[in-house]
């Protein structure tokens, strides 16, 4: 293949929350452009080994990468310091919710509230900090935060959800000004057509997807094209966010 059709050959990538939905489709589409690709998965270790296997190139790999393990997170920055040296991106995509009507505060007690946050925000903070000096090593690095509409519609699963994609798209605004020429941005999707949320079948979604301008609804694909454009069309955007909703927030 040519420079235009692998515009991240020689780059390596991580993406957390990769061996499933949107993590899965950031992997397949950071690997179709030439990059090679850490594989970041919790329990998913079968799933992510096959999708290892099923992406060009050789040199990939998988790596456990849970979101609150603090000597995890040091062993897998000695990893990747071992075998690459530096991080060229990385993908936020890993998190955790539960469907809890925003009304229903009995159903959502301050330790689940507590671990929602410490999952979708404390989580992608800790893992980018164990990272930050690979990250600082490339040339041009970017960290990519999938976010949600959710953040600034306060519309999502429940309300810690809602709160820590609000918190998660303020961090990537603070880190963007503190740890600059690394680039920060947050992708902020609607409701995508995954298992993420439990409860959330299509139907669902094609009925939330016919009142928005597009009328259709968000895949993985339309997630992971998007991280793509950030690394590598969006030179210049940092502390930002890219929303693809199909005008669910207009």
């Amino acid at each position: 293949m040519n420079a235009a059709a692998t515009p991240l050959a020689g780059r390596i990538a991580v993406v957390t929350g990769g061996s499933s939905g949107i993590g899965a489709a950031c992997v397949r589409a950071l690997a179709d452009a030439g990059a090679t690709v850490v594989i970041g998965y919790n329990e998913g270790a079968e799933r992510a080994r096959a999708l290892r296997e099923a992406l060009p190139g050789a040199d990939h790999g998988t790596l456990r990468i849970p979101l609150a393990d603090a000597a995890a997170h040091a062993a897998m920055a000695g990893a990747l310091q071992q075998r690459f040296g530096r991080v060229d991106v990385l993908v936020n995509s890993a998190g955790f919710t539960q469907r809890i009507a925003h009304g229903d505060l009995e159903a959502l007690p301050p330790a689940l509230f507590d671990r929602i946050l410490a999952a979708n925000v404390g989580g992608p903070y800790a893992i980018t900090r164990a990272l930050m000096p690979l990250l600082e090593a490339s040339a041009d690095a970017a960290v990519i935060n999938v976010s949600s509409v959710s953040a600034f519609t306060g519309l999502g699963s429940n309300l810690a959800y809602c709160a820590a994609k609000a918190a998660l798209d303020t961090l990537t605004v603070s880190m963007a000004r503190a740890f600059a020429p690394v680039r920060f941005v947050a992708v902020s999707p609607a409701a995508v057509d995954t298992g993420f949320v439990q409860g959330r079948n299509r139907e669902e979604l094609q009925k939330k997807a016919a009142t928005t301008p597009l009328g259709r609804i968000v895949t993985p694909q339309d997630v992971a094209l998007a991280v793509l454009g950030c690394v590598t069309h969006l030179r210049t955007a940092t502390g930002t966010r890219i929303v693809i909703d199909g005008g669910h927030s207009l």
